[in-house]
Formats: C-alpha cells, structure tokens, sequence
C-alpha cells in the first residue's frame, strides 16, 4: 500500500487498533440497544455505556451524571443554545460574547438568534497581540462562549481565568467552553474551570465519529431540549410528565453505541503521548527560511498554520495531495480568524501520534518543492 503522510490530526484523528478492535467485536459479538432490554446482552450493553460515561467523566473532572452524549461538538453547542434559550427565564434581550477565535459551530448558532431577533446583542471579545483572550478587557454579559484552543492558532486558552473573570462581571454568566481542539493536547478540569457547559467531538482523539460530550454543571437546572424515548419516566398527561435523572432526561433516542463503545479506548491511547511539539517545531523552523512562507503560529504552538504568497491555499493543498501529504487548507471554518488576518485562507500541519521525523522531514522537502 502506497504510504500517506497524514498530518490532518486537528481535523480528524487516525483511530488506534484498540478502538478499530473494540467496536469490531462489539458490533460482532456484544450488539444489542441500551436501556431497552432486560436480557443478559441488553443489560451489557447498558454497563457498557456506564462504563464509558465513568471512563470519560474521569478524563475531564466531572461526574458521571454530568455527562451527555451527543453526536459530536457541533450537535453539542447547538443543543446549548436551545437548552438557554427555551428556559422560562430566558431573557430576548440578553447579551452574548464571542471572540474571533471561533470555530463556525460554536458562534453561528448564537449569531442565528441575532439574525431572527431572538437575542439582544452580540459582544465581540477583544485579543491580545499573540491573539489569545485579554483577560482584563472581558466585558459583562449574559452568555459568554469560548474556545479553549483555536483550530487555526493552535494555543491554549486560560480557560478558568477567563471564566472567572467573566464571574467577576457577571456572577450569572453562563459559560460555554469549546474544547474541541484543547482536548487532544491539554488536561480538560471542568471543575476546575467552573464552566456551565463544555463540548468536544470523539473523532478529534481517536474516537470513530459520530459521538461527542456534552458536559452540564448544573442537570437540574435545564429542561431537556431533545424530547422522544428513554427520557421519560412517565407520563401523567398531556402537560405533566416525570423525566428521567440526568444525563437520560438529555439522551432521547437510540445512542450512537458503537461510538461510545471506541471512545475510552481513544482517551487511554492518549497516555503518553507527548503532543509532538518536536515535529512542529521542526517544521516551524525549517519553513521560516523559505521567503514565501508566512507562518501565522508561534513555535510552540500544537499546530503549525501558513500562508504562501502568491498561492491559493487551495492549489497549495492539491500539490500536497499529488505527493501524498494530507494535511488542511482553506478558512478551516474559522472565517473570523482569517478576516482578521487578512486572509482567505490558511495551509494547517498537525500531527499525531504515528507521525515522525521522517514525516516531517519529507513534508518539509515536499512543500520546498512546491513554493521553489
């Protein structure tokens, strides 16, 4: 088999045999649906989701019960948006802060409700000048979303910092944190953060996609926004029902089990690994001598984003691919990012743990032959 370099991590993680092998044999030897069957492979199957919920609670500080599956960050951040929005005390003229850090999903929902008028105004969170939140320059607001890593800057954010000093604000800000890239490189602390919510996708560890965490402090707190089976204790009426404890009463329908099934072994494959700021420090180095490169990220970033003059970013990624290099090109729906940069679009290397320094190397090689 011909030999790709793949240094498209921050997109989508290559899956570890562990997880391949798990849900191989779940789906061969262990398949039935959870919280439906009272039968010894049913009830499996129901440990088997505990388990992984336990497993990943234990990965990010929560508690079990705070957990909800979701079918990945995205579905995640639009949930919350819903779940803010239909609370009886829910205010259409509230505020809501964003930065442009952004990724698509976590500030397009949010700019949504300002298109149809269904919330006040929007906030746009001032960056320091290596682009990271300016911490004394929060303003107050009622709802305040945050990327814990940018996909295009690749540095992590102080989440509780800044959470805290939004709190300072506003003590009732709700906080969203995005951690979808953050997850593969930082240790995640929700308590330690005192987020209200936090979302990540499986598939950006190593997780088959399909599958995301949605993290709520406060179950008790909201009323589900996803209404069908498996969430209701009983019905008493037509407008009087008894849900289920959380996290069920947030998990209506069939679970994407198969998913869950791989993502602990995804989270254990991450045990030392080390992140790979070598390789993208090599790389970082050895392409700052190349005149036609501008390179966006510092050294010691967890990714590696440029820019080449006078070519499109586009072509760039097409002359890669014919020498068998994935990698990510183009506005990596981050738009607000590369407008404040003054850009169309950006060229991403990052990589994971199967790559090495004779991956790098002839990536370096491949992109002199490219630019020259």
């Amino acid at each position: 088999m011909k030999k790709i370099v793949y240094m498209d991590a921050a997109a989508g993680w290559l899956k570890p045999k562990t997880v391949i092998g798990a849900e191989t044999d779940f789906l061969t030897n262990r398949y039935a649906n959870a919280g439906r069957g009272i039968c010894e492979r049913a009830a499996g199957v129901d440990n088997m989701v505990a388990d992984a919920r336990a497993a990943v609670a234990a990965f990010v500080g929560a508690n079990p019960e705070n957990i909800v599956w979701t079918s990945g960050a995205t579905d995640g951040l639009n949930r919350v948006v819903n779940l803010i929005t239909t609370q009886k005390d829910y205010r259409v003229d509230s505020t809501f802060a964003v930065s442009d850090l952004d990724h698509h999903s976590a500030r397009l929902p949010w700019e949504n409700l300002l298109r149809h008028g269904k919330i006040g105004r929007e906030v746009i969170v001032d960056l320091d000048e290596n682009f990271n939140i300016k911490i004394d320059s929060i303003p107050k607001t009622d709802v305040f979303v945050i990327t814990a890593m940018s996909n295009v800057f690749g540095v992590a954010q102080d989440v509780g910092a800044i959470i805290r000093a939004a709190r300072e604000k506003n003590p009732d800000v709700i906080t969203i944190v995005d951690a979808s890239q953050y997850v593969a490189h930082e240790k995640i602390d929700v308590k330690e953060w005192n987020c209200d919510f936090m979302v990540f996708s499986g598939h950006k560890i190593g997780a088959d996609t399909g599958v995301g965490v949605l993290y709520i402090r406060d179950v008790e707190r909201w009323w589900p926004d996803k209404f069908g089976g498996g969430m209701i204790n009983r019905i008493i009426d037509e407008s009087n029902w008894v849900l289920n404890r959380a996290p069920e009463k947030f998990e209506a329908g069939t679970l994407p089990l198969t998913q869950i099934c791989g993502l602990p072994y995804a989270i254990e494959s991450l045990t030392g690994w080390s992140g790979g700021h070598d390789l993208i420090a090599f790389m970082h180095d050895e392409l700052s001598e190349i005149d036609k490169i501008k390179i966006i990220t510092s050294r010691d970033a967890c990714m590696l984003t440029f820019y080449v003059d006078g070519m499109h970013a586009l072509d760039f990624g097409a002359l890669m691919g014919a020498r068998d290099v994935c990698l990510r090109v183009g506005n990596m729906c981050a738009s607000w990012c590369h407008k404040m940069l003054g850009i169309d679009g950006s060229i991403r290397l990052s990589v994971g743990p199967w790559n090495n320094m004779d991956d790098a190397k002839y990536v370096v090689d491949a992109i002199r032959q490219v630019v020259k």
